[in-house]
């Protein structure tokens, strides 16, 4: 029997959280060790930059690649001018991506977009859209459909896409094919 989807849903400004729980298919990292992460990256500061200013969240790169590291894991910054072709999906953990993310008040969409973390995630052989704004996981397939959302992810321009994988597969490059090593 197939292990259900693990799924956490929107709640303040705490996309970076639910991106990273998502990732991790468990409530591994809560609000409080994001804030502590916070605290550490910047000690003696009145105002956090990694961090919004009322302290709901909307947490910066550096706090989900710091919270990485401590699960023995690295982001890696994806170039986007490069072929997704290059990517060997069997030793890539997961994706998460920095995507404009429209506002709305009710039903009334605002014509501004902020930025939200999502993670897309291979389980059980097939892989999901873990969007904490979804209302379920959005099943996308396989690598060719997971190339296909990233690259229609990109082409909408200012998307970040972060390649997670083990400590030993970044500190090798071995996320991308022999050629692009050597290169």
């Amino acid at each position: 029997m197939m292990e259900p989807v693990f799924h956490e849903r929107q709640r303040l400004e705490l996309c970076a959280v639910h991106a990273l729980n998502n990732l991790l298919q468990k409530p591994e990292i809560t609000q409080q060790r994001a804030e502590e992460i916070c605290r550490g990256l910047s000690p003696n500061t009145m105002i956090n930059p990694h961090r919004s200013l009322l302290g709901t969240g909307n947490y910066d790169v550096n706090v989900i690649m710091v919270a990485l590291q401590t699960l023995d894991y690295a982001a890696v910054w994806w170039d986007k001018r490069k072929s997704l072709e290059s990517l060997v999906l069997s030793e890539i953990f997961g994706f998460i991506l920095n995507i404009p993310s429209p506002i709305s008040l009710g039903f009334l969409s605002l014509p501004i977009t902020r930025k939200h973390w999502i993670t897309v995630r291979q389980i059980n052989g097939v892989y999901y859209n873990l969007d904490s704004k979804l209302k379920a996981p959005a099943k996308l397939g396989g690598p060719t459909e997971l190339k296909q959302f990233l690259q229609d992810c990109i082409s909408r321009g200012s998307c970040e896409v972060l390649l997670v994988v083990r400590k030993d597969v970044e500190e090798a490059r071995l996320w991308i094919n022999a050629e692009e090593r050597a290169s």
